[in-house]
């Protein structure tokens, strides 16, 4: 640091794997750094993530084929420039977190274990405790974040950004309340602010998320003036357990073999696609939408006796090994996965859009990084590839980490060229051509079945319409919040205009963004032009 310079002063919020990667890296390079979160600092969408993490960690896998894959899967919309860094930088992220004490699974020699996931060409998924991968690289990064020199405040809602004409120079956060009493509003400086707050898992009725994904981040950057860009693009996983609160039931257990049937105990998912159970998640998770209406409803099946096949009570002890997590939800439900199959269902599980980024994270507002499922960095394109997401949150939220004292010090600013898809507050407000009378009451749970119906895994113009009218008739009404939960169904509104006019706006399929009532955009090979010379 130069003599006699003041510290930059950062702000991260969130504390998942991107803002706990860039408070780490910020510090590092001699940044004053306050991270605030929303619950406690193991709270966050990290720890629930079951699958693992992706990467080019062996030595008969390549960069390129990662690229590839995950281009394809993104059905041909990545941004090959962010897909190149994520698959290059990856392999050192992964042995960072190693060398922080993320124990992955190893076999009896030592080596890392392989696990295969859907629309991957190679084996190249690592994992911990089995299921537990989110868990364990919260855990340790959580460790280090608590041993550094960095301020934590925690139970911190964002409220706001707060700007200097075109420049963020802080956030509001509201700190301390009770079911007694409301909170107070506290300001933090910064030279610098990072929103890692997560996704939208809370616009739709059924969700993998916790509760606290309500869009925080993206509703701030938004009322901010900073871009968004698409936003239509939400991933449904197509497993979690249809029995009590929606569990996800990760992708690992159909790549080690584990079925989808119908009432009948016919394979369907070979209909939609000749990889069948392992093709991308949006065409499994239609897959399965379909056959639920077929069957009146009910939900499907997954089978785990391909798993391990033969006597069930060796099924069992295998199951409870490799997936401890998903098995104690499983048996905690009244269900036995070792001896029959199991229902499941589709659940909103990860918003590929969010605030527009460059490859640095710094957003269309000078002073505002984003990074991690808050951001759209264009790596995933229109469909996230399995276990792409805790890569990213790694990587470019240490290219944010690693940067911001020099963008601080420097004054520069590049950030992300905007796209004419990206969009800023006022592009939600669109004449609504759908009156409804009467309008009825808001209500969070009412917004989520608006959105699962009219904006969900399969959509047409009437339903995004009438989406769109109910979404316009509530926030005309003012509402002054002032609990937490007032203001997150406010920005839940807010994001909501965006997703459903996004939405409208393209009118074709594609990846995730499913229209029954138009023709979909073919799948886009990943082009070969942008591997070459690469390694």
């Amino acid at each position: 640091m130069t003599s006699g310079r003041a510290p930059v002063r950062v702000v991260v919020v969130g504390s998942g794997i991107a803002g706990l990667t860039v408070a780490l890296h910020a510090a590092d390079t001699g940044c004053r750094v306050t991270l605030a979160t929303k619950d406690v600092l193991e709270h966050a969408n990290t720890r629930y993530a079951q699958g693992g993490i992706a990467g080019v960690m062996f030595p008969d896998d390549r960069a390129d084929a990662h690229l590839q894959d995950t281009l394809i899967a993104g059905a041909g919309l990545g941004d090959p420039a962010a897909v190149r860094v994520l698959v290059e930088e990856g392999p050192a992220r992964i042995r960072e977190l190693i060398a922080l004490g993320v124990a992955f699974d190893r076999a009896a020699d030592g080596t890392l274990v392989k696990g295969l996931e859907a629309a991957h060409s190679y084996p190249r998924i690592l994992h911990a405790g089995g299921d537990a991968t989110g868990t364990a690289i919260e855990r340790a990064l959580v460790a280090a974040l608590r041993a550094a020199d960095i301020d934590v405040v925690e139970h911190a809602f964002l409220v706001d950004l707060v700007c200097d004409g075109a420049r963020a120079v802080g956030v509001d956060l509201l700190l301390g309340e009770t079911d007694a009493a409301e909170g107070r509003r506290v300001r933090l400086d910064a030279d610098a602010v990072v929103l890692a707050t997560g996704g939208a898992g809370e616009l739709y009725a059924h969700s993998t998320n916790p509760d606290v994904a309500t869009a925080d981040g993206i509703a701030a950057a938004l009322r901010a003036g900073a871009a968004v860009a698409d936003l239509e693009f939400v991933q449904f996983h197509p497993t979690t357990i249809a029995v009590g609160t929606p569990f996800l039931v990760s992708e690992a257990v159909r790549g080690e073999g584990a079925t989808l049937i119908d009432d009948v105990g016919r394979r369907f998912a070979f209909d939609a696609h000749p990889d069948g159970e392992l093709a991308p998640r949006d065409v499994v998770a239609r897959a399965i939408a379909r056959r639920m209406s077929e069957q009146d409803g009910r939900p499907v099946r997954l089978d785990a006796a391909p798993v391990h096949p033969g006597d069930p009570a060796a099924r069992a002890v295998h199951l409870a090994r490799r997936f401890p997590t998903i098995d104690t939800a499983v048996r905690e439900r009244g269900l036995d996965w070792a001896r029959e199959p199991i229902p499941v269902t589709p659940a909103a599980h990860y918003l590929m859009g969010g605030i527009a980024t460059d490859l640095f994270g710094r957003s269309s507002l000078p002073g505002l990084y984003a990074v991690g499922e808050t951001a759209r960095t264009g790596v995933h394109g229109a469909n996230r590839l399995a276990s792409n997401s805790l890569l990213e949150g790694a990587v470019f939220g240490a290219r944010a980490g690693d940067v911001i004292r020099t963008d601080a010090v420097t004054g520069t600013w590049v950030g992300p060229a905007v796209e004419a898809g990206a969009s800023a507050a006022p592009a939600a407000d669109v004449p609504v051509t759908t009156p409804l009378d009467p309008v009825p009451v808001f209500s969070r749970r009412r917004l989520q079945e608006a959105m699962w119906q009219g904006a969900g895994l399969i959509r047409d113009e009437d339903g995004l319409s009438h989406t769109q009218a109910l979404i316009a008739a509530w926030r005309a009404h003012t509402r002054t919040p002032r609990r937490e939960k007032e203001y997150e169904d406010e920005n839940l509104l807010l994001v909501a205009a965006h997703l459903v006019a996004a939405a409208r706006a393209r009118t074709l399929s594609v990846g995730a963004h499913y229209r029954r009532d138009t023709a979909p955009t073919p799948r886009s090979p990943a082009p070969n032009l942008v591997v070459e010379g690469s390694s």
